[in-house]
C-alpha cells in the first residue's frame, strides 16, 4: 500500500517525466494557453530555428491589449497592441495551433475561455504566460503560471523544468451567509493568511462550503490564489465539475465521457495524506468585503473602517499604513462606507463570467449608476448570452456602459484606464498602485458589491439594498 496523498500529489507524479538530483522536475505540460502577450516567446522559437512541438495543445485568444469599444481592428489604435494582436494571428495561421481572434465569439480573456470551451479539465497541468492562470483549478487542473522563457521552453519542448511547491489546504466548513460571494470568500481567506501566505505552495480548496460553490464560483476563488502567494489553486472534481464541463465544445466527447469521468473521480485527496499547511476558517465568519489600500491582503468587511496607523502592531506597520492611507486619500477611522467612488468597472478574469453578469444586474436593475460604470463580458460567448438573457438592456437602463470583451481595466494596456487620484470599484483582482492607471485608487470586491457602488456612488453594503 502506498502512503496517502494529495491530489496535488497525484497530478504532479501523473505529468512527471523525471526529476534531477536538486529536486527539479521535468513536467509534461497538457495545455499551453497562450494570449496576445506571449509574442515574445515565439519570436525566441523563431530564431532558434524551432516550431512548437505540440500545436495540437496550444489555445490562444488576445485578451490583454484588445479594444472593448468594439472588435474591428480599425478601433486596435496603439500600433504596439495592434502589432501583438496580428502576430498571435500569424502564429496560429504558421504553426496551426487552435485560435479564438478577434470576431471570433469564442474569443475573450484567455482564463475564462479556457473553461467554458472545455479547454480546462480536471487531472491537466496546464500553463500560460500570465500569473492567474491558477484560475483553471476550479475544475480539478493543475494550472499555473510561467514567464516568457519558460513559455518558450513549452512550445519547444511540450515540458517544463519546475520545483514541486509545498502543498497546504485551506478547508472552510459551514453556510454560506446572505450576501457572501466567491469573491468575498477569497478577499477573507487573503485577509486572514495574507499577501505572503501561500507563498511556495500550491492550494487545495477544501470544506462543506467550497464544495457548495458552481463552477463559476470556484474559478472566482482558484483565480487569485497567485494573491496570496501561492503558485496555484485548485479544487477538487465532483458531480458539480462533470455537469458544468460536460458537453463543451472541447471536452471529452460521448464516446469517451464515462472513462473520463471514472478516472476523474479519482482526483481527490486521499484520507490521511499531509500537507505542509494547514488553514480552517468558519464560514459563519465571512461578510461582504472591500479593499482599503494596495494589497488584496488590505480587506476588510465592508461594515468596518479605515484602519488607524496609531492602533498598529509595531512601526513598521503603522509606516506602511500611513504610506498606503497616503496614496488613496483616506482618513483613518472612517467608515468605509463613508467612501466616495468616481467609477466602477465590472470585469476582468476574476469577476466576467455570465453568473458573476447576473448579479451585477440584478442590482443595477434597481436603481440607476450615479458614477460612470463600464461592464466588460469575459468572453465573446459570455457577451452574447448575457445579451441573449437581456442583462445588457438592464445595464445599460441603469447608465452602465455596456462593452466587448478582454481584460480591459484589470490591467489598463487597451486605454481602459482610472485618471490620477480617482477612485474605481472594481471586480478585478489586484489593487496595486498604479495597477489601473498611474495614480489610480482601487478597491476591489464581488461584482453586487460593486454595482451597489454604482448607484449610490460609495462603497456600499449590497445587503442593504435587500
Amino acid at each position: 500500500m502506498s502512503d496517502p496523498k494529495t491530489i496535488i500529489d497525484k497530478i504532479w507524479e501523473e505529468h512527471e517525466i523525471l526529476r534531477d538530483e536538486g529536486g527539479t522536475s521535468l513536467l509534461y505540460v497538457s495545455r499551453h494557453l497562450a494570449h496576445d502577450g506571449s509574442i515574445h516567446a515565439f519570436t525566441f522559437l523563431e530564431e532558434r530555428g524551432l516550431t512548437p512541438r505540440r500545436p495540437d495543445r496550444i489555445f490562444a485568444t488576445p485578451d490583454h491589449g484588445t479594444p472593448t469599444v468594439s472588435h474591428d481592428m480599425a478601433d486596435l489604435t496603439d500600433p504596439d497592441q495592434r502589432r501583438v494582436v496580428t502576430a498571435l494571428a500569424a502564429n496560429a495561421k504558421r504553426h496551426g495551433f487552435t485560435h479564438f481572434g478577434l470576431g471570433d465569439r469564442r474569443q475573450g480573456i484567455v482564463h475564462v475561455v479556457g473553461p467554458e470551451q472545455g479547454i480546462s479539465q480536471p487531472g491537466l497541468v496546464i500553463v500560460c504566460g500570465d500569473s492567474h492562470t491558477s484560475t483553471h483549478g476550479g475544475v480539478g487542473a493543475l494550472a499555473f503560471g510561467i514567464g516568457a522563457s519558460e513559455v518558450m521552453h513549452v512550445l519547444a519542448t511540450q515540458t517544463l523544468w519546475i520545483k514541486k511547491p509545498r502543498t497546504m489546504r485551506i478547508t472552510i466548513d459551514g453556510e454560506r451567509p446572505a450576501g457572501v460571494t466567491a469573491k468575498d470568500i477569497v478577499l477573507s481567506i487573503i485577509a486572514h493568511i495574507g499577501a505572503n501566505g501561500g507563498a511556495g505552495h500550491a492550494i487545495e480548496y477544501a470544506g462543506s462550503l467550497i464544495r457548495s460553490l458552481d463552477v463559476e464560483e470556484r474559478l472566482t476563488v482558484c483565480n487569485m490564489s497567485i494573491e496570496a502567494g501561492a503558485r496555484s489553486g485548485m479544487i477538487a472534481p465532483d458531480e458539480t465539475t462533470f455537469e458544468y464541463l460536460k458537453g463543451k465544445p472541447f471536452a471529452p466527447g460521448p464516446e469517451h465521457w464515462e472513462a473520463a469521468v471514472e478516472s476523474w473521480r479519482a482526483l481527490r485527496t486521499d484520507e490521511g495524506a499531509v500537507f505542509d499547511r494547514e488553514v480552517r476558517l468558519d464560514a459563519s465568519q465571512l461578510t461582504p468585503m472591500v479593499t482599503w489600500g494596495n494589497s488584496p491582503e488590505d480587506a476588510l468587511p465592508i461594515t468596518g473602517r479605515v484602519p488607524d496607523p496609531a492602533q498598529a502592531k509595531d512601526d513598521i506597520t503603522r509606516d506602511a499604513i500611513l504610506r498606503t492611507l497616503d496614496y488613496m486619500g483616506l482618513t483613518p477611522g472612517m467608515a468605509l462606507t463613508d467612501v466616495t467612488v468616481d467609477q466602477v468597472f465590472i470585469g476582468s478574469c476574476t469577476n466576467s463570467r455570465i453568473e458573476d453578469l447576473r448579479a451585477a444586474a440584478a442590482v443595477a436593475g434597481r436603481g440607476r449608476a450615479v458614477v460612470p460604470a463600464m461592464v466588460s463580458p469575459g468572453s465573446s460567448t459570455v457577451k452574447a448570452q448575457a445579451e441573449a438573457e437581456g442583462l445588457d438592456r438592464i445595464f445599460r437602463d441603469a447608465g452602465f456602459e455596456w462593452r466587448e470583451s478582454g481584460c480591459s481595466m484589470c490591467v489598463g494596456m487597451n486605454g481602459d484606464l482610472v485618471a490620477s487620484g480617482k477612485r474605481c470599484a472594481s471586480t478585478t483582482n489586484r489593487n496595486f498602485r498604479g495597477r489601473q492607471g498611474q495614480g489610480s485608487r482601487t478597491h476591489l470586491m464581488s461584482p453586487a458589491m460593486a454595482a451597489a457602488a454604482a448607484l449610490t456612488g460609495r462603497l456600499s453594503d449590497v445587503r442593504d439594498l435587500g
